[in-house]
C-alpha cells in the first residue's frame, strides 16, 4: 500500500546534496508566477460538476453500506476467535472509506464540490458531523492554514517548535520507546487533542479550541457558525447514544468506533506527512510570502489508497496552489504544472508507514542554519540533533 511503483525525478528521498543529506526545497523566488502556473492547467480542470461530485459520494456511501452489511451479517457467525481478527480488517477497510467521505466534505469546505456554496456547506456539515468533525470550525481554521502555510507566526496547524522552545520531555522522548508512545497518542487521540486545545497549532494569547465559539481562532462574525458546528456534533452524538442504548456500546464500537479511529489515524498521518519532511522549509515574517508557503509541502504516495482518498495524498502541492480544483481533475492538473514548477515541485514515494516513523525521528524541531547569516536567518529547517 506504499510506493505503488511510480518513478519520480523529484522524489525527495532520492535527491541528495553534496553533503550526503536530503536535498532541500528551493527557497528562492521562483522564475514563474501563479498566473503562469494557472495558464498551464487545462481550463476544464477548474470546472465543478455537481453530478460527478455526487457520484463519488454515492460510491463511498455504497461502499460503507456494503462493508457494514458484510460485517454485521457474517462476522458474528465466525467461530471463535476469528471475529477478533475479522473486526480489525473491517475497521481498516471501513475507516479508509470514512476518510474518503471526510475528504469529500473537505472539498465542500474549499468550494470544490459544486458551484453552490449553500449546498456545499449543508452537505459538509452533515458529513463531517457524522464523522465527529466540527465542519465550520475546521473550515475556517483550515482556510487560514492555506492562507499562511509555512509561516511560523501565522500558520494554523503543524507549526513546528523552535529549538529554543523545547522542554525536557522532548529530549526524553527522543528514543525508540518515546517515539512509539508519541506516535501512538498522535494517531489515536491527536485529531481530537488538536480540535480541543489547539495542540500543534498556532499559539494564541488565550485558550483556543475549535469547539468554543469564543475562541481566538475565530472572528466575531464567525462565532454563530461554530455554534452550528457544535449543534451538529451534539445531535449526532445523541443519535449514537440512542443507538448504543439499543444495540450496546460494544456493538457501536465494532461497527462505527473502530473505523472512526482508523480514519482519524489516517487524517493525522496524511496532514502530518504533507507538511513534515527534512527538505521542507518554514519561514518567519521576514522571509515568508504566500508562494513560498504554498511550495513548503510535499506530495506523498499511498499506493492504491490514493484513489480511495480521492488523490489528496499525491496532489497536495496543487491543492495548496488552487484548492478549488475538484479532486477528479487534480491528477491531470498536477501533471500539467510539474514542468513549470521544476524543482519547486516536491514529492516523496516512500511508503507512508516508513515515512511516518522516519519523519517522527528526523523532524523534531526547527532552526536556521546560521543565526549570523542575515540573508537566510528567517529560513528554518528541521533538525533532530539537540
Amino acid at each position: 500500500m506504499g510506493a505503488g511503483g511510480r518513478s519520480n525525478p523529484h522524489d525527495l528521498h532520492v535527491k541528495k546534496s553534496e553533503a550526503g543529506g536530503v536535498k532541500r526545497a528551493p527557497t528562492s523566488k521562483p522564475p514563474f508566477t501563479l498566473a503562469d502556473i494557472k495558464k498551464a492547467i487545462p481550463p476544464h480542470c477548474f470546472e465543478r460538476s455537481l453530478i460527478r461530485s455526487f457520484s463519488y459520494l454515492i460510491a463511498d456511501l455504497t461502499a460503507v453500506s456494503v462493508f457494514y452489511y458484510l460485517a454485521t451479517t457474517f462476522i458474528p457467525q465466525l467461530p471463535h476467535p476469528l471475529p477478533y481478527l475479522a473486526w480489525p480488517v473491517y475497521w481498516f477497510l471501513q475507516g479508509c472509506v470514512f476518510m474518503g467521505i471526510w475528504l469529500i466534505a473537505h472539498e465542500c469546505g474549499h468550494h470544490a464540490f459544486s458551484d453552490h456554496v449553500w449546498l456545499e456547506d449543508t452537505l459538509g456539515l452533515i458529513l463531517h458531523s457524522c464523522l465527529m468533525t466540527p465542519y465550520f470550525s475546521w473550515k475556517i481554521s483550515h482556510r487560514r492554514h492555506h492562507a499562511n502555510t509555512g509561516s511560523l507566526e501565522h500558520d494554523e496547524v503543524y507549526v513546528p517548535k523552535r529549538r529554543s522552545t523545547l522542554n525536557a520531555s522532548a529530549f526524553y522522548l527522543n528514543n525508540f520507546i518515546g517515539r512509539t508512545l508519541t506516535l501512538l497518542v498522535k494517531l489515536t487521540l491527536g485529531w481530537y487533542i488538536y480540535l480541543s486545545i489547539n495542540a500543534a497549532g498556532r499559539p494564541y494569547d488565550k485558550f483556543a479550541s475549535h469547539y468554543d465559539p469564543r475562541s481566538p481562532i475565530f472572528a466575531d462574525n464567525e462565532r454563530v457558525l461554530i455554534l452550528i458546528s457544535d449543534i451538529g456534533l451534539l445531535s449526532f452524538s445523541y443519535l449514537l447514544y440512542k443507538v448504543a442504548m439499543i444495540q450496546g456500546f460494544a456493538w457501536l464500537f465494532c461497527v462505527y468506533g473502530g473505523a472512526l479511529m482508523v480514519m482519524n489515524a489516517f487524517l493525522v498521518t496524511i496532514t502530518y506527512l504533507h507538511h513534515t519532511h527534512p527538505s521542507l522549509p518554514h519561514y518567519d515574517d521576514n522571509e515568508w510570502n504566500w508562494m513560498k508557503g504554498a511550495f513548503a509541502t510535499v506530495d506523498r504516495d499511498y499506493g492504491v489508497l490514493n484513489k480511495v482518498f480521492h488523490n489528496i495524498t499525491d496532489t497536495h502541492v496543487l491543492h495548496h496552489l488552487f484548492s478549488y480544483i475538484p479532486h477528479y481533475h487534480a491528477m491531470e492538473a498536477t501533471k500539467a504544472i510539474r514542468p513549470i514548477l521544476g524543482e519547486f515541485y516536491q514529492s516523496d514515494s516512500t511508503p507512508f508507514f516508513v515515512a511516518l516513523w522516519r519523519e517522527s525521528k528526523n523532524c523534531l524541531f526547527i532552526e536556521p542554519d546560521d543565526e549570523r547569516d542575515e540573508k537566510n536567518k528567517g529560513i528554518y529547517w528541521f533538525r533532530n540533533n539537540y
